[in-house]
């Protein structure tokens, strides 16, 4: 019966999901190109996929809501609400998404790499180090004396950095 009823919403969806499969099939391939032409570590790549792969699946669910006959008001009403409560829960958790998101911008235009030797400018907590790892959160960076230094991507967005030695690691430092 529910076959029979939602025939035609069920074929747009079939295509839909082809569709969205192929879109997704295509932007991962092009993050993964750019991210290896840029010489950004696979764990990078992996994430940027699967943050388009979410926002996709997104995009997707507020279409199927539309083909199976949901009327803009109801999902008005739905993604108000949705959102009131994520604002209030997202207020607390600013750092965090503030860091995802300079992670994410990282990815794009970060002009320094894993390996290379940065100094940032802060007054309060200068840093020379090596670039170790780059990740969602903050960047991991290793001191001349080998201690371990994590670095909230927002801050080092918001620093002036220098670029000390490219490739430091392959150049034979003993600093990791």
């Amino acid at each position: 019966m529910f076959f029979e009823t939602y025939k035609s919403e069920l074929i747009i969806s079939g295509f839909l999901i082809i569709l969205f499969y192929l879109i997704r099939v295509i932007a991962n391939t092009l993050i993964k190109k750019l991210g290896r032409k840029t010489g950004i570590n696979d764990a990078r790549i992996q994430l940027i996929c699967r943050y388009s792969t979410v926002t996709l699946f997104l995009i997707w669910l507020l279409m199927e809501a539309f083909i199976f006959g949901t009327e803009a008001k109801d999902l008005a009403l739905v993604f108000s609400s949705v959102f009131a409560v994520m604002g209030i829960a997202l207020f607390a958790i600013w750092s965090i998404l503030s860091n995802v998101t300079s992670g994410i911008i990282m990815f794009f235009s970060f002009p320094y790499k894993v390996g290379d030797k940065i100094q940032i400018h802060d007054k309060d907590f200068p840093v020379e180090a090596i670039i170790e790892d780059i990740r969602a959160f903050q960047l991991h960076l290793r001191l001349d004396n080998g201690d371990l230094v994590t670095y909230p991507n927002n801050l080092i967005l918001q620093k002036a950095v220098t670029l000390v030695e490219k490739d430091a690691i392959d150049e034979g430092s003993d600093a990791i």
